[in-house]
């Protein structure tokens, strides 16, 4: 069927009691849119590297640095550390300790300046000290929910600082997943439905990408960003689709007419999508060949499995219910159940997104964003440590790695 024949099919959105919870959060959120110290990551001894930091100038770049660099789980700040930042913004600064050295010439001029200098120092020294890829540098891509009928789309850096909204129509919006290091796939509702639009962060246009009769949502870009998943109830039941972004061809991934998917992500290599299911009753997270279209169900325990992303190491991260709590949680598709780790105390979590380094998350915890190392605190991981304390309602987040 050609892509004109499949925009005037008149697909009703199934009338199913479970993802239904899927579909009705979907809907919900439219609606109300110096001593050494030693952790254990993944079971080898990691040292925790202790950093002094004294810049003069602009207080928002030593302040940026120190948040980063503690946020990082790689280092820890103190008043005499094995590696000592100094110098001053506006002119040069200097990092020296453990038989290394490096400079960076500082030109801010204001206080937001600094702090994109002080990102960039971050994440230069987690590479070059503790040999792991930083992340301070990657914006977090949220939605402010402002009431039943307003969703806004906002993002800032993983330190909390530089929070600026991108949508500002009073418009709904949720779950926004980056296509590029400067666009963002959304759905909103501007037309009557729920559709996928296209935000350039850079010059905040927007436009409208994909939109056929009944449900269109959760559009997240394959890692070379030639293609896109979706789900769409053209034919019934919403369904997992993959359409090509330059040809606009598409392809039907699931058929499953007594049961609804959602929420559909990639894996690292492109050949696999991770999406949610309740096929067997309770939403569970599923896993299918793009090229094969055979899937098989991933997670059996938990009284609902959702939120899922699939993470730059192979593992995935998502939301369990178990004991009526949410868990941030990770398994190892490889290994299945037995892979499983509870990443974070029980509460009220939702929509785990990925870092960089394959090691922390972004997550919402009552409405607020919270970075979440998943080493574990009996692991020697940090505890969870919330991005800004600005009041407001903060859902569905996507940190960038592009």
């Amino acid at each position: 069927m050609k892509n004109e024949e499949l925009r005037m099919k008149n697909g009703a959105v199934a009338s199913r009691p479970l993802l239904a919870v899927l579909i009705l959060n979907l809907a919900l959120c439219i609606l109300q849119a110096a001593a050494e110290t030693t952790v254990s990551l993944v079971g080898e001894g990691v040292e925790k590297i202790s950093v002094s930091v004294a810049v003069s100038g602009s207080p928002a770049f030593a302040a940026s640095l120190k948040k980063n660099l503690d946020l990082s789980g790689a280092f820890k700040i103190v008043s005499d550390g094995t590696i000592k930042v100094t110098g001053a913004t506006g002119g040069t600064i200097s990092v020296a300790g453990r038989g290394k050295t490096m400079s960076m010439g500082s030109k801010a001029a204001d206080d937001k300046a600094a702090r994109m200098e002080a990102r960039r120092l971050a994440d230069k020294m987690c590479e070059v000290y503790a040999s792991q890829k930083g992340f301070a540098s990657d914006p977090v891509c949220f939605v402010s929910r402002k009431g039943k009928d307003v969703s806004e789309l906002c993002m800032c850096y993983p330190d909390g600082y530089d929070i600026r909204q991108l949508t500002t129509d009073g418009k709904n919006a949720v779950g926004p997943r980056w296509k590029d290091r400067g666009t963002i796939f959304f759905t909103g509702i501007r037309d009557g439905g729920p559709q996928i639009y296209e935000l350039d962060t850079r010059v905040n246009r927007l436009s409208k990408k994909y939109a056929f009769k009944g449900l269109t949502t959760g559009a997240t870009v394959s890692p070379d960003c030639t293609k896109v998943a979706l789900i769409l109830s053209i034919h019934g039941n919403p369904e997992l689709y993959v359409i090509d972004i330059a040809s606009g061809r598409w392809s039907r991934i699931t058929t499953t007419p007594f049961a609804s998917e959602g929420q559909p992500c990639w894996s690292p290599d492109g050949s696999a999508i991770v999406y949610v299911s309740d096929a067997s009753k309770r939403t569970q997270l599923y896993i299918v060949n793009v090229a094969t279209k055979e899937s098989r169900r991933l997670t059996t325990s938990g009284s609902q499995n959702i939120d899922p992303d699939w993470g730059p190491d192979g593992r995935i991260a998502y939301i369990t219910k178990r004991g009526g709590e949410r868990h941030v949680a990770t398994i190892d598709p490889a290994r299945g159940e037995s892979s499983v780790e509870l990443v974070a105390s029980g509460g009220v979590w939702e929509h785990p997104s990925w870092a960089r380094d394959a090691r922390h998350v972004v997550a919402v915890r009552d409405k607020a964003l919270f970075v979440v190392d998943t080493v574990g605190r009996d692991k020697g991981g940090d505890s969870p440590k919330r991005l800004f304390g600005n009041p407001g309602k903060w859902i569905t987040p996507s940190w960038s790695r592009q």
